[in-house]
């Protein structure tokens, strides 16, 4: 009998050193499962940030969004994202600023920088996953399952790979059809990135404005033969000679330029087609140019801006 009560005497110290005493009268099973799982590490909290407007997208199409602690200032969509903790433009992030939010996990793509300051937080222990950029559907379908794993969501990144497919594949088939019409040409289309007054750019090849307009069956009149690569500065001689159909602009762009108004005041730009019939095409930055799940729409709203335009 009283190796049973010095018995019973430990096993309640040994309980409440643990801090489960008031269970072991109560429910001994309890006490037990408690007891194993106190034995066990905790499960570590994944805290994602997120570098770049389309990467976030993803996080929220996969249902990941409790996860994220800190986000990019091109995190716009959806709306909700605004409201977490920014840690500054993807080009120019600081490691103080990403390492105050304490993240297990940063999520960016290979335009994000400098490269420095990845290393650091890096160094610093935290998981640094760098996605490829490609502007094409493709790219689009990678990054989904590639942040599907980082994200414990395989199994919903490929049911989203799966849907988003099927739209791309409609909203393709819809463009190529138009473009099919006899009565349809090629449209001649110049982009103008200009989000700030004085950094007015034209998109040459190998941007994403380039890729957009291919899958739209448009001329990039700045990326074909005799053409550029990358972004220049606007300049008017370059603009007349370019004769496009269409302006597109970014809706941010077009803000900042003054609206419709000030984008046709641009150098050069009266004395083109498009400058004289006032057909100025504008799709918000992230949507046009972000290469993320909103893709097929994107790509649907570009084409029908475009015969809208034309219809003018």
């Amino acid at each position: 009998m009283r190796r049973l009560i010095a018995a019973s005497v430990a096993r309640r110290i040994a309980l409440k050193k643990m801090g489960v005493g008031a269970l072991a009268l109560a429910a001994p099973m309890q006490v037990l499962a408690a007891v194993a799982d106190a034995g066990k590490p905790l499960a570590k909290t994944r805290r994602i940030v997120s570098v770049g407007g389309a990467l976030t997208e993803i996080v929220y199409a996969l249902d990941a969004q409790a996860e994220l602690v800190g986000v990019d200032t091109t995190s716009l969509f959806p709306a909700t994202a605004q409201k977490l903790p920014q840690v500054g433009y993807a080009r120019t992030l600081s490691s103080e600023g990403l390492l105050s939010l304490a993240p297990t996990q940063l999520i960016a793509t290979e335009e994000a920088g400098p490269t420095t300051v990845l290393r650091q937080v890096r160094d610093a222990g935290v998981s640094v996953a760098v996605l490829n950029a490609n502007n094409k559907f493709e790219g689009v379908l990678e990054r989904v399952k590639q942040v599907g794993q980082l994200t414990g969501r395989v199994e919903p990144a490929s049911r989203l790979a799966q849907t988003l497919q099927k739209q791309w594949d409609g909203a393709l088939a819809s463009a190529q059809q138009r473009r099919q019409s006899p009565a349809h040409a090629p449209v001649r289309v110049l982009f103008i990135l200009a989000h700030a007054p004085n950094q007015v750019m034209v998109g040459g090849r190998e941007t994403g404005a380039d890729a957009m307009l291919a899958y739209a069956g448009a001329v990039n009149v700045m990326g074909g033969q005799g053409g550029f690569a990358g972004y220049k500065p606007l300049t008017p001689e370059a603009v007349i000679a370019a004769r496009p159909d269409v302006v597109l602009v970014t809706d941010q762009g077009l803000k900042a330029s003054g609206g419709l108004e000030g984008i046709l005041k641009l150098p050069g730009l009266e004395q083109t087609p498009a400058g004289r019939k006032h057909r100025i095409v504008s799709l918000e930055a992230m949507l046009l140019l972000g290469f993320g799940p909103r893709m097929p729409q994107a790509l649907t709203e570009l084409d029908a801006a475009f015969a809208k335009a034309m219809a003018t």
